[in-house]
């Protein structure tokens, strides 16, 4: 999934609605003393707040930076992958004599399953809904007993590989061709799992959450503790300035797991529907064809 276009205002509001409602009632709460129950509370100077704001806007900057390097890295090993499985059935192709035309279009439907299953393990899903379309049963019962489906099935296609070599169908040096694109697969996924695995310093959101918090509290009394700003335009200041931060942060936390399923995703799904199309398409294939993704409010469709 990936959000394009126009982001859905409901999807914001949803996002931000927790935070929203905990500075609503910081606010408040404020308001109440000052007011209400006649307390008076400190008069902060607005150099105070301020200075909060420059430091969080600065932490707020780099993490969004590092979130989004993370997540456009995730989009980087994509499209390599959308490259080499290209390239592995055009080499299968060119490499591998016409007559074992089957055997093609098996190691070029295992790519298209590999896509499909790297996308769903890396999401936490069940890799191999829906792949009975792809591998035969023997695969499927191959891919099932292992823990890392994908490698199982680039596991299929290096014995395939071997297999054609043995029976010299295959030349040494075009299997090392072969064998590398696949190499380079492997390598990918593994890059992939790196992201998944590795996690983003939980401490650094938390402190950052607590640091916004401090400025609104301190914003709050700053505006309330001063008759030069009347409620009705300090209220909605505040406000506004708090849930911009917490959007922003928000935004970053999103972005720092490309893998989660969620709408900041980076759009797997759509990336191997993308190349089951180009690999059924190189197979001359006129029938069964899907269609690309489809984008409907700005999101991709699962």
């Amino acid at each position: 999934m990936l959000i394009r276009y126009k982001m859905p205002l409901l999807y914001v509001l949803k996002t931000a609605m927790p935070d929203f409602l905990i500075v609503l009632i910081i606010a408040c709460t404020v308001y109440f003393i000052e007011w209400e129950l006649g307390l008076l509370l400190m008069d902060l100077s607005f150099s105070i707040p301020a200075f909060l704001g420059t430091a969080i806007s600065v932490l707020l900057s780099f993490k969004i930076g590092q979130s989004y390097d993370r997540w456009w890295e995730a989009r980087k090993i994509w499209g390599a992958i959308v490259n080499d499985s290209r390239s592995l059935v055009l080499q299968s192709q060119a490499f591998i004599d016409k007559e074992q035309s089957s055997t093609i279009k098996r190691i070029a439907y295992r790519q298209i399953a590999w896509c499909y299953v790297l996308g769903r393990s890396l999401r936490g899903l069940d890799p191999l809904v829906g792949m009975e379309a792809y591998l035969s049963p023997e695969d499927m019962q191959h891919v099932s007993k292992q823990a890392n489906k994908s490698l199982a099935i680039i596991q299929l296609n290096t014995l395939e590989l071997e297999r054609l070599e043995a029976l010299d169908l295959l030349t040494e040096y075009k299997q090392v061709q072969l064998d590398q694109t696949l190499v380079r697969l492997c390598a990918s996924m593994g890059k992939t799992e790196r992201i998944k695995h590795t996690v983003f310093p939980t401490k650094y959101r938390m402190f950052l959450h607590l640091s916004i918090y401090l400025f609104v509290i301190c914003l709050t009394i700053a505006t309330s503790a001063t008759s030069a700003i009347p409620f009705y335009f300090g209220f909605p200041l505040i406000m506004s300035i708090a849930t911009i931060f917490f959007m922003l942060e928000g935004t970053a936390y999103n972005l720092q797991d490309p893998f989660e399923n969620r709408p900041s995703d980076t759009p797997i799904t759509a990336i191997a529907r993308t190349i089951e199309i180009n690999i059924r398409e190189l197979l001359q294939e006129e029938e069964g064809i899907p269609k690309p993704q489809a984008v409907e409010k700005g999101f991709y469709l699962m």
